[in-house]
């Protein structure tokens, strides 16, 4: 090949994340020819640096965690965790990262995988920098995809690019356990990898600029949250920031804006994401560099006939699991496109539209307790005007509950729009609620009437029986 040749494809997709993975799934099965262009390892950040990394280390934090409340069993497990096996569980679960077996599934489905890093060069054209310097130019009849997610926000501090700072990356394929560890932030990643580290063995503090964890769910998740980080042995400090990084000889400094020294021997600053198109070559389409990527419902970049922006790129729901779920819809809306049907004249289930992205969004943070939500928090419908009430169940009192764990601690809300009286959002906190946020997306996105239901019988006795606790509760409130 030479360094200018051109190569035309029905679709190009810039990178093979599980969003771009799906996208090339759907356009290969319609029959359109598809090119993938990944600049790191194929399956993304999610397969090697996210969501299965730190599920993996999570996992055996949380069982060791049920096991404890689980009478005749927990005088069995109240010796620490084998870090290193946990590491190793990890490392299986990444495949090493090592992307082999992602290739081999690309190659499977028929697309075709470009290494290297591409950039928009014009209307329906990338190009792609191999890592030997060679270049090609993929051409797109119908449609480019840009599927390039997110990367970590860092703040401007002073001292911090010499102190090499953790981001979610490190934090999720570290090879050892630092004795101590600073955790900046309260969000998803800063509870999730304090919950890890704490149990695998280091002395966390974790330091949060606002009020409590976890602040777009119901206040409660972050209170069950902090509560039980700090009886695992963390230092929780909340309306703290940190001014300034400094690395004394093996030490980490943070000094807050208190004027307080917090040492330790790494620092995770788990303080936001931002939208990885800053060398994507969006000025050629008279786009702005490093700007999120607003869309459509078909997940078409606003103003263009061609360029679609896919998965946390767009900023609609930063969640794997959503941005598969774009990508389904999205490949199906440029196939169509591709055959020049009208959309809606081949789309009786709505396959076309992306609405669940919108307020039937769900999410699991596996910290010990479990949070889990969908829909609208308490706060979030108020502020939109709308005319809510709220119920609340102690989780304590379903019996499934008590032979789940014993001194079961948890919370559940529910959220009903009392004109229509539908679920409009519910949150659940405890042990082992990962398992039931499901239903509670199906009552949300099929805006299922609370009187029908009455009639979907909970299985007794399970954790689940707390929707028929949570429908008493709106009854007689």
């Amino acid at each position: 090949m030479t360094e200018t040749e051109t190569i035309a494809y029905d679709v190009v997709v810039l990178g093979a994340g599980p969003v771009g993975e799906n996208v090339a799934d759907r356009t290969r099965a319609a029959g359109l020819s598809t090119a993938v262009v990944e600049a790191e390892l194929v399956g993304g950040e999610c397969s090697y640096w996210a969501c299965m990394p730190s599920k993996a280390l999570l996992r055996p934090v949380l069982a060791r965690a049920d096991a404890r409340r689980v009478p005749g069993l927990r005088q069995s497990v109240q010796g620490p965790l084998d870090a290193a096996a946990v590491l190793a569980h990890r490392d299986y679960y990444t495949s090493h990262w090592k992307d082999d077996g992602q290739i081999g599934w690309l190659e499977g489905i028929g697309a075709d995988l470009y290494r290297g890093h591409g950039r928009l060069s014009g209307t329906r054209e990338v190009t792609v920098e191999g890592a030997d310097g060679g270049g090609r130019v993929l051409t797109a009849r119908h449609a480019v995809a840009v599927c390039t997610g997110t990367r970590a926000s860092l703040p401007g501090l002073p001292g911090l690019a010499e102190v090499k700072p953790w981001t979610s990356r490190e934090a999720t394929s570290a090879q050892a356990v630092p004795d101590r560890l600073i955790v900046v932030g309260g969000g998803v990643v800063a509870v999730e990898m304090a919950t890890v580290w704490q149990a695998l063995g280091s002395r966390v503090t974790l330091l949060v600029r606002g009020a409590g964890l976890l602040p777009r769910m119901e206040p409660f998740a972050g209170e069950l949250v902090a509560e039980s980080l700090k009886e695992a042995g963390a230092d929780v400090r909340t309306g703290i920031s940190v001014t300034s990084v400094t690395r004394e000889g093996p030490t980490v400094v943070a000094v807050t804006d208190g004027g307080e020294r917090v040492e330790a021997d790494e620092i995770l600053f788990a303080t936001g994401r931002v939208p990885h198109t800053d060398d994507l070559g969006l000025e050629t389409v008279g786009l702005e560099p490093g700007s999120w990527l607003p869309v459509d419902d078909t997940l078409l970049v606003s103003g263009s006939s061609w360029l679609y922006a896919v998965g946390d790129v767009n900023h609609r729901a930063l969640l794997t699991h959503q941005g598969k779920y774009q990508a389904r819809i999205a490949g199906a809306a440029i196939a169509a496109r591709a055959s020049g049907v009208p959309l809606l004249e081949t789309d009786p289930w709505g396959a076309h539209a992306a609405t669940a992205d919108h307020a039937t969004v769900p999410q699991v943070v596996f910290t010990d307790p479990e949070a889990a939500a969908v829909g609208l928090s308490l706060a979030e419908a108020e502020q939109a005007g709308l005319r809510v009430r709220a119920v609340d169940v102690d989780l304590a009192s379903v019996a499934g509950a008590g032979l789940y764990a014993d001194g079961y601690r948890g919370r559940a809300r529910m959220i009903v729009d009392v004109a229509r009286e539908v679920v409009l959002g519910v949150t659940l906190v405890g042990p082992g609620v990962s398992e039931l946020i499901h239903s509670a997306t199906v009552a949300v996105a099929g805006e299922v009437p609370v009187s029908r239901l009455w009639h979907a019988v909970p299985s007794y006795p399970t954790v689940s029986e707390v929707w028929l606790r949570l429908l008493e509760a709106y009854r007689d409130a």
